[in-house]
């Protein structure tokens, strides 16, 4: 097997469907950028703080108030007082919510154009070659929060994803 071909396919498999989902979810939340991924994160971990999205969006501290000023513009967002009364936490209004919803819903169906012709036999083998290579990605928090920034996590739920049992085993074992 040519191991340069194929991580040339996957290459062009992951940048294929990146650009395909960037642009249906970039109608959805109105934005570019980081903006859907935003939607998505503060959806499943309501009441992050700008600080903890930056690092999970790899965006500068100024750079994720601005999005977050968007978004709140729009009504989507929400900041409400942290745990701690230093800090803000975020919240996605109902609005918000709802363009979440969107954003999951047109990300699966463009996932699902690339597995399509892919056997029942052969959608299993890609299920277990896809957990092992997320566990193998999954190297701390940050990294785990940053590979699921755009997951539907009610389909994946924290007992069967590869990245949060991979986490879990780095929390346990330093």
């Amino acid at each position: 097997m040519d191991n340069e071909r194929t991580l040339n396919l996957l290459g062009a498999l992951a940048l294929s469907l990146g650009d395909a989902l960037n642009a249906v979810v970039k109608v959805n939340a109105g934005y570019g950028g980081e903006a859907p991924a935003a939607l998505v994160t503060l959806g499943a971990n309501p009441g992050l703080s700008i600080n903890t999205l930056s690092q999970i969006l790899s965006l500068s501290h100024p750079g994720t108030v601005r999005l977050i000023d968007r978004l709140a513009s729009q009504a989507l967002v929400e900041r409400r007082p942290g745990t701690d009364g230093r800090t803000l936490a975020l919240f996605l209004t109902e609005a918000g919510q709802g363009r979440r919803r969107a954003i999951l819903t047109e990300r699966r169906q463009q996932l699902n154009l690339a597995v399509e012709p892919l056997s029942l036999d052969e959608r299993q083998q890609l299920t277990k070659l896809l957990e092992k290579m997320l566990t193998a990605m999954t190297t701390s928090e940050l990294r785990s929060f940053a590979i699921c920034r755009l997951c539907e996590e009610d389909v994946c739920p924290a007992d069967s994803c590869p990245v949060e049992q991979k986490y879990c085993q780095l929390l346990n074992n330093p």
